[in-house]
């Protein structure tokens, strides 16, 4: 069993349009609403690739029995911490060509106390499995929720992933983890390095992996993924249809930590997973193909030079 901590769960409401033009008046061709948030997303992309997945988060009654009954239909035991706010909503516009705009609430006030019984549920029911624990804080929660999060595991440096962004990330930096998963903008505010090239994603993610992380995972996009651990590994996933890049983050880690969370055959699986995701026009996890692996080219060979910037 995979645990998810999802400190700011969301209703994802995704609409596609032919083009997105500021100022006008749009009709959208298709709308999706679905039960979202990093944690869960990564959630249900365990769930559709039939592994078995518990997700924790906050939520008010209404909201608890909708996510809920969304999530126990793709195989998704849920949890929440009750609290009297309500869940955000966030919404995604998708054009023809895959390009995604979004426009993300703040969420509902979440205080010390209310963090600190996430923290403990979700840390209670996990045992000796993985534990992935991502997304943005709900305003009043605690900067450093992950950072408190680590200080409670006695193995988080074997069995915690985290995928956040921001100052929350920043302050995880010297806390024992064993794997964090930035992007590329986030690996650049957490070492204040500029970077265009692969080497340069490389020499930055063994800088963050000394103090203190086991391995980090740094996804590029389109370009692909870097994993810094004792290996060093790069991979890329070739996609001729994408509909939707929202949640392929979300897709690699799963895939990542379901096939062992560590070396080049995670990272693999990690890209394969999120070449499934943004081949999806929504956010609920799509299932990986033996087509969809065959489209991952992974080496230990890392190229330094590739440029992996627009």
């Amino acid at each position: 069993m995979i645990t998810t901590l999802t400190p700011n769960p969301s209703f994802d409401r995704t609409l596609r349009v032919n083009a997105l033009e500021r100022g006008e008046v749009h009709r959208a061709s298709l709308v999706r609403v679905e039960c979202a948030g990093k944690g869960v997303n990564v959630a249900r992309a365990l769930a559709v690739n039939e592994h078995p997945a518990r997700a924790v988060f906050p939520a008010n009654d209404d909201d608890f029995a909708a996510f809920d009954a969304a999530l126990a239909a793709t195989g998704v035991t849920s949890q929440a911490v009750r609290i009297r706010g309500s869940i955000r909503s966030n919404i995604t516009v998708v054009e023809p060509d895959g390009t995604t705009t979004k426009i993300n609430e703040p969420g509902p006030e979440l205080n010390a106390a209310e963090a600190g019984e996430l923290i403990r549920a979700a840390a209670a029911g996990s045992g000796s499995g993985w534990l992935i624990a991502s997304g943005s804080l709900a305003p009043s929660t605690p900067t450093d929720f992950y950072a408190q999060l680590a200080a409670s595991l006695p193995d988080s440096a074997h069995r915690l992933a985290v995928d956040s962004s921001g100052q929350p990330l920043e302050l995880l930096i010297g806390t024992p983890c064993a794997v964090v998963k930035p992007n590329l903008s986030e690996l650049v505010h957490l070492t204040r390095r500029h970077m265009c090239t692969v080497g340069e994603v490389v020499d930055a993610a063994i800088e963050l992996r000394d103090a203190g992380w086991a391995s980090v995972l740094v996804s590029l996009g389109r370009f692909g993924a870097v994993l810094v651990s004792d290996e060093i590994a790069y991979g890329t996933v070739s996609v001729t249809d994408v509909r939707n890049t929202v949640g392929a983050g979300d897709a690699l880690l799963a895939g990542f930590i379901a096939a062992g969370g560590r070396g080049a055959t995670a990272l693999a699986e990690g890209l394969a997973w999120a070449g499934a995701a943004v081949r999806s026009v929504g956010t609920a996890g799509a299932r990986v193909s033996g087509e969809g692996r065959r489209a991952v080219a992974v080496s230990q060979c890392v190229p330094r030079r590739l440029t992996v910037t627009a």
